[in-house]
């Protein structure tokens, strides 16, 4: 069988689907993955078939600027959601995904929940599509907010009504969040990895801060305070300032804080005890019992533009137990949590043990293929 693999936006979009690919690729069926073309490098990286929906780019946007901390302004976030994502991206990423199906012949289509075009393309192509759940903030993407952009999509290519945007959710969803953190219903829940065994109680916590993939040139000194903040913490830590920032202008650290512009999170998170994020819609998938699940552990979150999202993730945060703090006092709020590194270690048991059992990434194989029932003939158009 052939499952193609979709998602808008950045590597924040593309990671929380990887586990399921893999899966669904090491049980021997064809994978590829479709993104923004500058996304392909990423995607090949990560080891599959990628396929760009926009052009490549082939030229150095430059030098990279870091900008001031831009002010609260949630209407902005909402904007980008209905106008960039649902609007403006979901008619372009419709076209092309429709090419792409057209050539490329999947059986089944599994998109990221941000990706609408791709939704609409296979219910124009009758494939069954599953959604990818990847914004912890699930507050952010709203029905109510992307109705009238995709109702208007919807008509633009011949689809019947939909009221109750049921294309949200496809056929299948599939969610590695804890339930605390993102419910949604019905999900199937799976974990991206098997169970690890805790790390030796004399090994030092770990923290990992990190403002995501998209934020860090608009990030003002969040960076320099936060570290600041952190150094002083006595625990390992590991701090991610992504592809465009050089570690060297942070300036020498001590020994015990590592800076760097990426860490695959499979890697760093099974010995993260903490996790110091700025709350954005897939930043927070770092944390909250993490996103890699197998060990679980506490999160503080540092204010970010007061995006919309953020505050979505808050208000889930608050209920999975994380905190909220400043950068400039970090190290005084975590310490008031977590006064040694024995509590460190006991917020991970804690969050690992409040996480809802969820079934391995290999079971969603199982659960995508059986979407290829008699219901789904292969539609005219799909021979075109």
């Amino acid at each position: 069988m052939r499952f193609l693999f979709t998602f808008a936006g950045g590597r924040g979009h593309f990671d929380p689907m990887a586990p399921v690919a893999r899966a669904v690729a090491a049980a021997g069926h064809a994978v590829a993955v479709a993104g923004a073309g500058r996304e392909v490098p990423a995607i090949e990286r990560a080891g599959f078939t990628a396929i760009a929906t926009s052009p490549v780019p082939d030229v150095d946007p430059g030098a990279p600027v870091r900008v001031p901390l831009p002010p609260v302004d949630p209407a902005r976030d909402d904007w980008e959601l209905k106008e960039l994502f649902a609007r403006r991206g979901g008619r372009a990423r419709a076209g092309a995904l429709l090419d792409i199906a057209r050539e490329w012949r999947p059986d089944v289509v599994v998109r990221d929940e941000a990706d609408f075009g791709s939704a609409i393309a296979a219910e124009r192509l009758g494939l069954p599509c599953a959604t990818v759940l990847v914004l912890a903030a699930g507050a952010f993407l709203r029905r109510e907010l992307v109705a009238e952009p995709l109702h208007e999509l919807r008509a633009e290519h011949g689809l019947p009504p939909d009221p109750a945007l049921t294309m949200l959710d496809g056929d299948l969803v599939l969610s590695s969040f804890p339930p605390g953190l993102r419910d949604r219903g019905t999900a199937f829940l799976f974990r991206p990895g098997p169970p690890l065994a805790p790390r030796p109680a004399h090994e030092p916590p770990g923290v990992y801060f990190t403002l995501g993939t998209n934020f860090n040139l608009e990030s003002g000194d969040l960076f320099e305070r936060g570290i600041a903040g952190l150094a002083q913490l006595d625990a390992r830590v590991t701090v991610t300032v992504g592809a465009q920032i050089d570690p060297a202008v942070f300036g020498p650290q001590p020994g015990h804080v590592r800076v760097e512009r990426f860490v695959p999170q499979a890697e760093l998170l099974p010995d993260t005890d903490l996790v110091v994020s700025h709350g954005e819609g897939t930043g927070p998938r770092t944390g909250h019992a993490s996103r890699d699940p197998r060990r679980g552990g506490g999160t503080a979150r540092v204010p970010a533009r007061g995006r919309s999202q953020a505050s979505g993730g808050d208000q889930r945060a608050a209920r999975a137990g994380s905190g909220r703090a400043d950068p400039g006092t970090a190290r005084h709020c975590i310490c008031a949590r977590y006064p040694s590194a024995s509590s460190l270690r006991n917020c991970r048991v804690s969050c690992r043990s409040s996480a809802a059992p969820r079934r391995r990434s290999q079971e969603s194989t199982k659960m995508l293929k059986s979407l290829t029932s008699s219901r789904y003939s292969p539609p005219a158009e799909c021979s075109m």
